[in-house]
């Protein structure tokens, strides 16, 4: 007992000396900021985990978007990996037919490729998004419902 005493008050100090550190430590957990309705149809969050960060080169956005919300046309000045970390997403590149995307996919858009992503129309979808953080993402057209609806009921088909 009087080791087991002894042992704690030696240990103690380590343990909260580890704890007291200043080490910047976010969550990818939390929902994030509600998006405002800007480029997108529906409802967003965005979770910017790291952005803007002049060593690491690039960013780390976490975005969920609620059933039947969709981002517009855009394009990015680097490469733009999307995880699907929860639910179903539809994807397009210009020129490329649509595809849904599901939990776990992985992919891989180029620089500078015209796409746009969403939750599918009964499926909320969370993803981590990868990117460079030197230019802001361009806006190209805006993806109307009626194309996000044709796209819908043609996956749906499939």
């Amino acid at each position: 007992m009087r080791y087991s005493i002894f042992t704690l008050f030696m240990l103690a100090p380590l343990y909260l000396s580890a704890q007291s550190s200043d080490y910047s430590v976010s969550s990818y957990l939390t929902e994030g900021t509600k998006a405002p309705n800007t480029h997108y149809i529906g409802e967003a969050w965005l979770n910017a985990i790291i952005h803007d960060d002049a060593d690491l080169g690039y960013n780390i956005t976490k975005a969920t978007f609620r059933a039947n919300s969709t981002l517009d046309w855009h394009k990015h000045s680097s490469v733009q990996v999307l995880i699907i970390v929860e639910g179903k997403a539809y994807y397009q590149e210009r020129g490329k037919e649509p595809v849904i995307l599901k939990e776990g996919d992985v992919i891989k858009c180029g620089k500078d490729i015209e796409h746009w992503h969403s939750s599918t129309k009964d499926s909320d979808v969370t993803y981590m998004a990868f990117y460079g953080g030197d230019q802001p993402t361009i806006w190209t057209e805006v993806l109307t419902q009626e194309y996000y609806d044709k796209v819908a009921d043609k996956l749906k088909c499939d």
